[in-house]
């Protein structure tokens, strides 16, 4: 069994739906959509793409109101924490807008399994539960056998480890879930297939079609979690984000009891890379949180320190109910930095602490260990 094929959504209807995405503030019609889809139980695609518009700036207070009364009501006063650990920057791939594209002049380092429990024994002392781990894609020794060493590893010391690598076939994904592998963050990056051919210039990334069934293969393996999103910024945000929801969707309804994700990840500046085609700004990301919150009131809304101090503050428990903190985008960096090549610049560079004294003075809780997965 299989995904559907390509499209996520049938042209006819995601032309119509992104007529609606479209809908402008002023434009009465587009702002009786968007009333219509605020009092909406449960909604579909056609209520998010009201939401996703121009048109619902004149309700994002109202939006607020009610992403945070969601997330209060579905994870209370916490905010669930991770952070992402670099293992490795080798990369086969010639992706235009990554700083660890195999074009780009930087230093490549793959850890050790030595270095890498360094770098985990730190982390697990700082409390920490979750660890994602990250590399480039499939390269000489970075390859399935080195992510399995270390995902075994990893989970000596922390519950849940998820990783954020290359894309494997069903069957390498079950030994990873043997080593003890939670979860995949499998972004596809953009969902319009011209402009993934052109950003994807050469290596394992460009075969679309096998990123956008990943998720599938990992679910059928076993893996528990997906975290799904969009490179905002690439292309047209709200096409993106239409086929993102589409997406999860038809996951959703083949493996309803996976623990699913979405992520609002910004085209963050990086040496020699790409810049942003078609900037999205913080209203609208703000406006895309809350809708995404108000359509799909149960699952994880993620916000990672690529996003400033205010819009992090501001959208912490108000849709947004997971967050990394702490975070490096070199290889190692919380023992031992080896090498400053960076993935991308962060925003937020805050330690654990003064994060989750500022989510206190907020009234929220920051979660380092997730007591469910404990039990596994």
């Amino acid at each position: 069994m299989t995904l559907a094929p390509l499209p996520l959504i049938e042209p006819k209807r995601e032309e119509a739906l992104l007529r609606i995405a479209s809908g402008q503030a002023g434009d009465r019609e587009a702002e009786q959509r968007v009333e219509r889809a605020l009092g909406a139980r449960p909604l579909g695609l056609g209520e998010l793409a009201a939401l996703l518009s121009p048109a619902a700036d004149a309700y994002l207070e109202q939006m607020a109101q009610k992403a945070r009364a969601l997330t209060r009501k579905h994870f209370g006063r916490t905010i669930e924490l991770y952070i992402p650990l670099y293992i490795s920057n080798e990369c086969s791939s010639g992706c235009d807008y990554c700083g660890f594209a195999a074009d780009r002049k930087v230093q490549r380092r793959r850890l050790s399994l030595a270095e890498i429990e360094r770098e985990i024994a730190v982390l697990a002392r700082q409390g920490f539960d979750e660890v994602l781990l990250l590399t480039g894609e499939r390269a000489g020794e970075a390859d399935l056998i080195f992510l399995e060493d270390a995902v075994r590893l990893c989970r000596a010391y922390v519950t849940r480890v998820t990783v954020e690598a290359f894309p494997l076939q069903t069957e390498e994904y079950a030994r990873l879930v043997r080593a003890g592998l939670f979860g995949i963050t499998i972004y596809q990056e953009t969902y319009d297939r011209e402009l993934y051919r052109q950003v994807h210039r050469w290596g394992p990334k460009r075969d679309y079609d096998f990123r956008l069934h990943t998720p599938e293969r990992a679910l059928r393996a076993g893996v528990r979690g997906v975290g799904l999103g969009a490179l905002l910024g690439l292309g047209e945000a709200d096409r993106d984000l239409l086929r993102v929801a589409a997406h999860l969707d038809q996951l959703y309804r083949r493996y309803w009891q996976a623990y699913l994700s979405v992520s609002f990840p910004r085209l963050r500046p990086e040496a020699g890379g790409r810049v942003a085609a078609r900037p999205v700004g913080d209203r609208e990301l703000v406006r895309y949180i809350f809708a995404f919150r108000i359509a799909l009131p149960k699952i994880h809304l993620v916000l990672s320190t690529r996003e400033s101090v205010l819009m992090r503050d501001n959208l912490a428990g108000v849709g947004i109910s997971k967050m990394s903190v702490g975070s490096h985008t070199t290889v190692g960096g919380y023992e031992h930095q080896y090498g400053d090549a960076r993935q991308f610049e962060l925003a937020d560079e805050r330690t654990c602490e003064q994060f989750c004294q500022t989510l206190a003075e907020r009234g929220l809780v920051g979660v380092y260990k997730n007591w469910d997965t404990a039990f596994i």
